[in-house]
């Protein structure tokens, strides 16, 4: 059955549950027409039996290429399928996911991209910090154990010289990896009124870096952990961001985070 939502700061989405409630802990992956690469993904996810310590919720962005098909997601033992209906990009998709994963009473959340670039085998270590209490985990491939895998020269220098440098200023607390959109954050972290995340300004890639530093920003507890993130050998880079506009925008919400602009009033 499909149940449509549109509560406040959160884009209307319809929701298919094709499991109830299962585990403490849901793993939210945004997609939207990533074909093959999610279902490999997925594929990754069944064969290391992620579905047994978290359970999987696509937020779908409006894919029309058949792959979050329903008799495939549940065959990849996918809990839950959410399909935005409003406006917005990656920013408006995770906001779909977090409500629903708090309504839902999830004790944290982990995000990783649906295009198969991450380790998604690596969730029970996300959880496993979770559980020691830490409220926002970030993912790296920079940090020992961690893999970065044919990551493009441009991408490379750009997150270790600009964006990790100006993320960790603003946190207070060093991070390597910060356009890595693998990571885990606590329910308390998401419900704290000082962080406030379901807010219509956070269409595209604002609550990435907006979450990556409020969470040391008010004093709550934050680490990052070793992941590997693979990109293939040749062929079209799986990303959403273009090269100039993509990038610029990207600096403009580095800038704005920097000085304040998406904290609560």
């Amino acid at each position: 059955m499909i149940t449509e939502y549109n509560p406040a700061g959160v884009p209307c989405f319809e929701c298919t549950e094709y499991n109830e409630k299962t585990s403490d802990f849901a793993v939210l992956i945004p997609v939207i027409n990533e074909g093959e690469r999610i279902l490999k993904e997925l594929y990754r996810a069944y064969k290391h039996n992620i579905y047994d310590c978290a359970d999987i919720v696509i937020c779908d962005g409006g894919s029309t290429d058949g792959s979050v098909d329903a008799k495939k997601m549940k065959k990849l033992k996918v809990n839950t399928l959410l399909v935005k209906k409003g406006e917005g990009r990656q920013g408006a998709q995770l906001r779909m996911g977090i409500w629903w994963a708090l309504q839902r009473g999830y004790k944290g959340i982990i995000t990783i991209d649906g295009n198969n670039k991450d380790s998604i085998e690596d969730v029970p270590r996300f959880i496993q910090k979770l559980n020691e209490g830490y409220d926002f985990v970030q993912g790296s491939r920079f940090i020992k154990g961690g893999r970065a895998i044919n990551t493009p020269f441009i991408r490379n220098i750009s997150v270790r010289l600009i964006h990790a440098p100006i993320i960790s200023l603003t946190a207070g607390q060093r991070f390597t990896d910060t356009t890595n959109a693998y990571r885990a954050y606590s329910a308390r972290y998401l419900t704290d009124e000082r962080v406030q995340p379901l807010r219509d300004i956070f269409m595209t890639y604002e609550l990435l870096a907006y979450l990556s530093v409020r969470a040391t920003q008010i004093g709550l507890k934050a680490c990052e952990i070793p992941v590997t993130r693979a990109y293939p050998k040749k062929g079209k880079t799986p990303t959403k961001i273009s090269f100039l506009k993509g990038n610029s925008e990207l600096m403009k919400i580095l800038i704005k985070n920097t000085f304040g602009a998406y904290k609560p009033k």
